[in-house]
């Protein structure tokens, strides 16, 4: 059996080194693995050298896939991270901690099926039996990026992709690759020397890691005096809330200082802690929170100028969630939606949040948005046209006369936040499609009180889409409805092609239940009837986007589902803003794989059988 090296490991730095001979790549938070692969084995080992494959059953398929698109490079040896994406440049840490310690064989294979693993390689360390990891860095990259060129592979991570291989991309300016990972809050970046070998097992300084450090400030709730940690607070919805502990960074004086503050101010003691009423604040530098505790943290310096009332979990997560530097904020604490406590700041939150979830269905697409200038409590305007003060980062594309902004970065997405566009809608093609992206069918009932009627049009479209192998989406409309998907190859249907096969699922609806449905287009002539749109699916039109916010007094948003939440006891009130990044925190993002449906959907195979049927 092949002996797997041990990592060649970075050393951490707070700085970029200088000079012009240094790649740049974002640090994926993950589990660092090295993969080797001939005709007949494979080995897949964790940094510790543990093998990865019993939790991670996606490497069986790999392996295959490997072996027949590099069938003439083997054996390869790749070096890489293993990880659950967020987005193209972040991985979700605590998703991946929980696989990794799945035992079950069941529960393993129900999550895989829920979120599917990639492994993220940054280098190549053998090929066709040849060791080539003493070549300079930028010569192997240049043969990994051979690789994936033959494999017909993105030079780019691709967290929608079903292929478990990305190629980590190099950036020559560190400038750019730091504001990507500021902007989508990736564990940070890392510096390689363009002529460094990769050494089995080393630390070296020909590899630098920068870490995307948060800081924020915090109080002492207590000492715990068996090993020496401080628990730290923050004021949450008006009580104390403990946020983790700290012990590094200190110095011995700091250290002395702080212990001798705490026991002679104290409020209650035993065996294991020394308790103190809030008031000694400090600044706190850490990597994210992990199950709403600091991770990783570390002392910067005490705060005898700031107020422990104003150590705040907003604040905390302000400091989490930057807004890109480019956008200035406004009245931050102007009230959006009074029903349900929403100000602004928060709802600034949810798009710095939600914006890997959402960017990807605004890309490249003419925007149109609503916006609340006084949040509900005034009225609201269409906007297409964009406005003359916009600054110079906002893209736009003309269609008809009309110059639209194409939202596709994090700077334009937060700019229309600050200006209080809470409703998203983009129409059901990109500015480079020639035909339909999706096809999405808009069930509206007359009011949320016969939100019943959706839930039944869209389990019985489910049973025929499942029959018919479409593979389908769903969300609520923010409102009072249901909208369903079905993503379709790019620039391959014409709007008149989806119109037979949206005109023929309506009809069957009716057919099927002719008192609850109707395809009737004024209002008054519909009852207590649900509405089938299918008109409505069409060129120029829109649909609001899945996770854009809505104007109602709720605070609601468009939200993806899974179909096994399509119940009697689902209703929009679910879902309202600030409860959506918990959501996904839970429960995961149910158009996860919406993309990547886009190239195996069999729609040719269906209009084919309704032109034949004409």
């Amino acid at each position: 059996m092949y002996r797997i090296p041990k990592p060649m490991l970075p050393t951490l730095t707070t700085d970029f080194p200088k000079g012009n001979e240094w790649a740049f790549e974002i640090k994926y938070d993950g589990f660092r693995a090295l993969f080797y692969i001939d005709e007949h084995s494979f080995q897949f080992m964790s940094r510790n050298g543990l093998s990865l494959h019993p939790q991670f059953p996606e490497v069986d398929e790999a392996v295959a896939f490997a072996r027949e698109v590099w069938k003439d490079s083997l054996p390869l040896l790749f070096d890489g991270e293993l990880c659950l994406l967020d987005s193209p440049f972040k991985a979700d840490f605590e998703a991946i901690q929980l696989r990794g310690r799945l035992k079950s064989q069941d529960k393993i294979m129900a999550v895989t099926k829920e979120k599917q693993a990639h492994y993220c390689v940054f280098d190549v360390l053998m090929m066709k039996s040849e060791v080539i990891s003493q070549k300079p860095y930028k010569e192997r990259k240049g043969q990994l990026q051979e690789l994936f060129k033959e494999g017909d592979l993105p030079l780019e991570v691709q967290p929608h992709s079903s292929v478990f291989f990305q190629y980590i991309r190099e950036f020559d300016q560190h400038e750019v690759i730091w504001k990507l990972a500021e902007q989508y809050d990736a564990e940070g970046v890392i510096a390689k020397h363009v002529n460094s070998k990769w050494e089995d097992g080393k630390r070296t300084t020909q590899w630098y890691k920068i870490k995307n450090w948060k800081e924020s400030t915090f109080f002492a709730i207590s000492y715990e005096k068996k090993n020496g940690y401080f628990h730290l607070g923050v004021v949450r919805d008006g009580e104390l809330y403990s946020v983790g502990l700290v012990s590094h960074g200190f110095s011995s004086e700091e250290r002395d200082a702080l212990i001798q503050v705490i026991k002679t101010n104290k409020t209650n003691e035993n065996n294991e802690f020394i308790f103190v009423e809030p008031g000694i604040c400090m600044d706190v530098q850490f990597l994210e929170l992990y199950k709403e505790q600091l991770r990783q943290p570390a002392f910067k310096q005490f705060r005898f100028d700031v107020k422990w009332q104003d150590c705040t979990w907003e604040k905390l997560q302000q400091s989490i969630h930057p807004i890109p530097e480019e956008v200035t904020i406004t009245h931050p604490d102007k009230p959006l939606w009074p029903k349900v406590n929403i100000d602004k700041q928060t709802y600034l939150f949810y798009l710095r949040s939600i914006a890997p979830y959402l960017l990807p269905f605004l890309e490249n697409r003419l925007l149109t948005v609503i916006r609340y200038p006084h949040g509900m409590l005034g009225e609201a305007f269409y906007q297409k046209n964009c406005p003359d003060y916009a600054p110079d980062f906002i893209q736009t594309s003309m269609s008809e006369g009309i110059n639209y902004i194409v939202c596709n970065n994090m700077e334009t997405l937060m700019w229309l936040g600050n200006q209080l566009a809470f409703e998203f809608h983009i129409p059901f093609q990109t500015i480079n499609s020639t035909g339909p992206s999706e096809i999405v069918f808009d069930l509206d009932p007359p009011s949320r009180d016969f939100f019943h009627l959706a839930v039944k049009a869209a389990l019985l479209m489910k049973e025929v889409f499942d029959g018919l192998k479409l593979q389908s989406f769903i969300k609520t409309s923010g409102n009072k409805g249901l909208q369903i998907y079905l993503p379709l190859p790019e620039n391959t249907f014409s709007y008149e092609d989806t119109r037979k096969f949206t005109e023929f699922i309506a009809h069957y609806l009716i057919t099927k239940d002719p008192d609850s449905f109707t395809i009737e287009r004024l209002k008054k002539n519909r009852g207590q009837k649900l509405y089938v749109d299918y008109i409505q699916h069409a060129e120029g039109k829109t649909i609001i986007s899945p996770y854009s916010a809505r104007g109602n007094e709720d605070g609601l948003v468009a939200t993806p589902l899974y179909w096994e939440e399509v119940t009697e006891e689902l209703t929009p009130e679910l879902f309202p803003v600030n409860k959506m990044v918990e959501r996904i925190k839970q429960v995961g993002n149910p158009f996860q794989d919406y993309f990547k449906v886009k190239e195996t959907q069999p729609f040719q195979d269906i209009l084919d059988f309704l032109n034949q049927t004409e």
